[in-house]
């Protein structure tokens, strides 16, 4: 007479509340590990967002002084830097071999400076010396004040007998602040 409520709540009502037990154990288990991956995974992904960041920063403050002298160029006159930097590169360079050009300011834009809203302005200047000479001047000049395009290279032999020595008419656009 007592078998079955001995049965059903002596074995069947526990077992049954122990298996629901294990399976919510279970089941916060997969919550607990699946939480777990979710915030390693952020943690690993915020430390390599972490170290792009510190890098970009680093990279920030060594270009930071090339910078402030891009802005340095971009604020002055464009003949007067030209003409300071020429004398330089005449102190710099052997004087056989490289003459002081005496740069112009032309009245119109060319290239790229006419169809840009940005301010530019037109130089033209002449160079003469050898071709090693004038290749170090230039790339020298261009070191300096790199607000310069060239727009126009003229090559020719010099007539004066010195076959070393060359002609180059330059044109180039100054960009400006």
């Amino acid at each position: 007479m007592y078998k079955k409520p001995i049965i059903l709540f002596g074995i069947v009502v526990p077992t049954v509340i122990a298996i629901l037990i294990v399976v919510a154990c279970f089941q916060a288990k997969i919550k607990v590990a699946t939480s777990y991956e979710t915030k390693v995974q952020e943690y690993k992904n915020y430390q390599i967002s972490r170290m792009k960041a510190l890098e970009i920063e680093t990279q920030i403050a060594r270009q930071r002084i090339a910078y402030e002298q891009w802005l340095k160029v971009l604020e002055q006159d464009p003949v007067t830097l030209l003409n300071a930097n020429m004398k330089i590169l005449a102190g710099k360079l052997p004087s056989k071999e490289f003459q002081q050009p005496l740069p112009e300011r032309m009245t119109n834009k060319i290239g790229f400076g006419t169809v840009s809203a940005q301010n530019s302005e037109a130089l033209r200047f002449n160079l003469k010396g050898t071709f090693r000479t004038t290749q170090k001047a230039l790339i020298e000049l261009e070191t300096r004040m790199p607000n310069l395009q060239l727009q126009e290279l003229r090559i020719d032999p010099n007539n004066a007998g010195s076959s070393s020595i060359i002609n180059i008419q330059l044109t180039y656009t100054a960009w400006e602040k």
